[in-house]
C-alpha cells in the first residue's frame, strides 16, 4: 500500500519545480524526501534559507494535494536548510578523494555484468570529454586489470602515495596490480577495509570529474563500509531480466535506499541476442522485467544492453568494446547512459 501512495505523490510532484534549482520534484531530486509510515506522510526539501519566502505557496499545493490521495491520512512538509543524509558531508567521511562525482557500480548478484559496464561506463564518461578514475573495490575477485589491458605495479609518489595505472585516459586502482594474479586473497573483513581505505586515500587520484567504483557482488560489508564511509553521488544498479536475478538486484537498492545514497539507475544487462543469421533479437532471459522493476522501486531505468560475444572477446583481450568499436551500437549504448548521468548530475 506504501508503495502505491508513493507512486502516486510523485506522480502529482513531478508536475512541479523548485522555485529556487527549477529542478522536478521526481524520484531524481536529491533534495525530496518522502516518508510513509501508517497513510501518514512527511515531505522534507532541502532549500536555501534565505529563498524561504518563495516555497510558501507550493507547502500549500503540495499539502491540499497531497491529503486528497487515496489511503493518505495526514500530510507534513518540512523546509529543512540543512542535508542530513550520509553522504553530503566529505569531512565526516572515512574514505576521501578529490572527485567531484563518485559513482559506484553494483549487482545484487555477480555474474551479470556489472565489471563490464563499469569499464565501458568509465570509457564512455572519458569521451564526452570527463577526467575519470575507475577503482576495482572487488578485493576477492578483481577484473579491472584483465578489462582494461593493464599489467604492472603502481609507484609512489613524491607523497608516498600509489600513482594509478593509466589506460584509455582512465586512471585505474586495483588490488590486482599488487598481487600475483593467481593468488587468492584471503582476507578479513578488517583488512579488507584497511585496502579500501588505502586505495582511496593513499592514491595520487588528482582532480576527477568522476569515480568510478566497482563494487564486489552482493550487499556484504564493502558495500556497506563504502556507501556509508565515502561520498557516494549515487548508484548505478545491473542486472540481468531474469526473476532470479531481479530479486537480487532489489537487495541492492534497498541497501542503498537505507543508507541514503541516490540511485541513478538501473541497467537490464544481456537482455538480448541478435542472431548472427535471422538478424532478429532474441530474449533468451525473458524481456522486460528490469524496467518494470525500476518502475516498481521507483528509480530511473537506463536501458537495456545486449549480449553480445564480441564484448566478451574485447573484455578478455584488454579492449573495452568502447575503444574497440567505438561506432557500434553497444558502444553508442554506453556513451548514451553516461550523457544522461552526466547531465542529471551537473
Amino acid at each position: 500500500m506504501s508503495e502505491q501512495i508513493l507512486k502516486l505523490i510523485y506522480d502529482f510532484t513531478k508536475n512541479y519545480n523548485d522555485p529556487s534549482s527549477k529542478q522536478a520534484l521526481d524520484e531524481n531530486n536529491k533534495n525530496l524526501s518522502i516518508v510513509i509510515k501508517n497513510g501518514n506522510i512527511n515531505l522534507s526539501l532541502t532549500i536555501d534559507p534565505s529563498q524561504k519566502n518563495n516555497y510558501d505557496e507550493l507547502v500549500n499545493i503540495l499539502k491540499t494535494n497531497i491529503a486528497n490521495i487515496k489511503g493518505v491520512l495526514s500530510v507534513n512538509v518540512i523546509l529543512t536548510s540543512e542535508k542530513t543524509s550520509n553522504h553530503s558531508n566529505q569531512e565526516n567521511k572515512r574514505f576521501k578523494i578529490n572527485a567531484n562525482n563518485i559513482i559506484a557500480i553494483a549487482s545484487g548478484k555477480g555474474g551479470v555484468g556489472k565489471s563490464t559496464f563499469a569499464v565501458n561506463f568509465a570509457v564512455a564518461l572519458s569521451k564526452i570529454g570527463k577526467n575519470v578514475g575507475l577503482l576495482d573495490a572487488d578485493i576477492y575477485g578483481p577484473s579491472i586489470p584483465r578489462m582494461m589491458g593493464i599489467s604492472g605495479k603502481p609507484e609512489l609518489s613524491s607523497n608516498k602515495k600509489l600513482v594509478p595505472l593509466e589506460r584509455y585516459d582512465i586512471k585505474c586502482m586495483s588490488i590486482g596490480f599488487l598481487i600475483d594474479v593467481d593468488t587468492p586473497t584471503i582476507w578479513r573483513g578488517p583488512m579488507v577495509m584497511k585496502a579500501l581505505e588505502q586505495m582511496f586515500n593513499g592514491v595520487e587520484w588528482g582532480k576527477l570529474d568522476y569515480l568510478i567504483i566497482d563494487l564486489p557482488p552482493g550487499t556484504g560489508d564493502a558495500q556497506l563500509s563504502l556507501a556509508q564511509n565515502s561520498k557516494l553521488s549515487g548508484s548505478i544498479i545491473i542486472s540481468t531480466p531474469q526473476d532470479i536475478a531481479l530479486i537480487d538486484a532489489r537487495k541492492g537498492i534497498n541497501m542503498f535506499k537505507k543508507v541514503d545514497v541516490p540511485i541513478l539507475g538501473l541497467v537490464e544487462n544481456m537482455s538480448y541476442f541478435i542472431c548472427d543469421q535471422c538478424n532478429q533479437k532474441h530474449y533468451i532471459f525473458a524481456n522486460g522485467g528490469a524496467k518494470k522493476e525500476a518502475e516498481n522501486s521507483h528509480i530511473p531505468y537506463l536501458g537495456e544492453l545486449p549480449l553480445d560475444k564480441n564484448l566478451r572477446i574485447q573484455s578478455d583481450e584488454g579492449k573495452p568494446t568502447c575503444i574497440d568499436d567505438p561506432n557500434g551500437n553497444m558502444s553508442l549504448s554506453y556513451l548514451k547512459i553516461a550523457e544522461k548521468i552526466d547531465n542529471s548530475l551537473t
